[in-house]
């Protein structure tokens, strides 16, 4: 998923408690600018809050420290605040995710919302037989634009709630569990997040069966890559790749796959 170039940041950031509180700080400044400096990050991979050098490998303190140029232990200190205040979420394989960042941000809906009122503008225009780039379009036609992109919108907001309800979490993490012997839980607020992303995406239920199906059939077989039957790196920004890729020994999609047994011989393996 391409990054984006801007991310929102609350006019009322600093009246926020939390913010207060770090303030108050020894280095609270350089504290407040590795917290900008994180949200900036995650909104560059745009991966619903999560910051990563790459979906399987995690940014370590020293990273952060190069990067943001800030001193290691103040990144550092930084790291622990914000995970104590509730602000950061670092999993057991070191992956930083800012909470909350799919309630603040709204990347996605900006873009399809963007994308969607050009095309119905664009209908409206051909049904009203007006060229698109005729510059005498009268305010009535321009007020006309301005309520199909509203309309949009509460299109958008409606579907959105929806799809919020339906996203069948339980059945897409047990079938993993199932198919990849693995124990991971539907009530994990990133894996919900990371479903639901793909979910807004369009991708359905068949669609998360596949990718395990076939990520499944090309990992067990590797110790050091079946690790990554998880989640986090199988319905993250590579889903769309993942389902597109051929499935080995697959009878057909969205079925169970006949998985071989582990081996140490890697050579049929893609990297």
């Amino acid at each position: 998923m391409s990054g984006v170039k801007w991310i929102k940041l609350s006019t009322q950031m600093f009246e926020d408690e939390k913010i207060r509180l770090i303030e108050s700080m020894p280095e609270a400044d350089t504290i407040l600018i590795v917290w900008v400096k994180l949200l900036s990050q995650a909104g560059r991979a745009n991966a619903n809050g999560y910051i990563y050098l790459s979906e399987t490998i995690p940014y370590t303190d020293e990273m952060l420290a190069t990067i943001f140029n800030r001193p290691l232990g103040t990144v550092r200190m930084a790291l622990e605040v914000f995970q104590q205040f509730g602000m950061i979420d670092i999993d057991d394989n070191h992956f930083i995710s800012i909470i909350n960042w799919d309630k603040h941000q709204s990347i996605e809906g900006l873009d399809k919302i963007r994308e969607q009122t050009r095309l119905r503008v664009e209908k409206h225009r051909e049904r009203k037989k007006l060229p698109i780039g005729n510059v005498t379009e009268t305010l009535h036609d321009n007020a006309k634009v301005t309520d199909i992109e509203e309309e949009l919108e509460l299109e958008e907001d409606k579907e959105r709630d929806k799809e919020k309800e339906n996203v069948p979490f339980v059945e897409i993490v047990n079938y993993l569990n199932d198919v990849a012997s693995t124990n991971y839980r539907h009530q994990t607020q990133k894996t919900k997040d990371l479903i639901k992303a793909r979910w807004k995406e369009g991708f359905r239920l068949e669609d998360f069966k596949r990718v395990v199906d076939t990520k499944t059939a090309e990992w067990i077989i590797d110790e050091k890559m079946a690790m990554y039957l998880r989640p986090t790196t199988l319905f993250g920004t590579n889903f769309e790749s993942y389902l597109n890729q051929k499935p080995k020994g697959a009878n057909r999609p969205g079925s169970h796959q006949q998985h071989p047994k582990k081996s140490n011989d890697t050579s049929g393996i893609d990297f």
